[in-house]
């Protein structure tokens, strides 16, 4: 992994749907999905080691949201709430002391990024950062062009600091993965290995 990643209490580590369904297998897989869960567990065990907070998003609609398919969204049903599509890879090595960030909940919405999901206390994401003193976020999961990169915007729009973990990350289209890593990094973000 190279030179230490964190800062320790003054950095975050934002694990984006990591789940079963956008994994081999699942109903909306991302293409060598699986293949960044190792590479997150050494992350993962770099935070805990330097006391930064890690934080993991998740995808968890309703059966019933005009986010699928058969209700005039563009996909197809996937992370539904309370389902095995829905949990995280049973290889991520979640730290007790993540904080999962529950997001889609709305019947109406995609939920695409972390800021619009809130913590298992029901404060959004946003408060508990700002309220933990954390200025700095380092962002890896998936997808890279959906989830990860609206989560990043987000990120940034609200004045954090971010960097987008390269080799942690895998999109659903390969152009339009691309694409989001110059977007993020116009606006600002740091991409690349920590």
């Amino acid at each position: 992994m190279g030179a230490p990643m964190i800062e320790g209490e003054r950095a975050g580590l934002l694990i984006v749907d990591v789940q079963n369904d956008f994994c081999s297998g699942g109903a909306l897989p991302v293409p060598d999905g699986d293949s960044i869960v190792s590479v997150l567990n050494h992350y993962i065990d770099d935070a805990v080691a330097h006391g930064a907070t890690v934080y993991v998003s998740r995808d968890w609609h309703p059966a019933i949201t005009t986010h699928f398919k058969s209700y005039g969204g563009p996909w197809p049903a996937h992370c539904v709430q309370g389902t095995d599509g829905a949990r995280f890879h049973p290889n991520l090595r979640l730290p007790a002391s993540a904080i999962v960030i529950t997001k889609g909940e709305k019947p109406n919405s995609p939920g695409y990024s972390a800021f619009e999901g809130h913590t298992p206390e029901g404060e959004p994401f946003l408060t508990d950062l700002r309220e933990r003193g954390i200025p700095h976020l380092y962002v890896g999961g998936l997808a890279t062009d959906y989830c990860v990169k609206h989560s990043v915007l987000d990120a940034l729009s609200a004045g954090f600091q971010v960097n987008v973990l390269e080799d942690a990350i895998a999109g659903v289209d390969p152009e339009g993965s691309a694409r989001a890593v110059i977007e993020m990094r116009e606006r600002g973000a740091q991409v690349g290995h920590a």
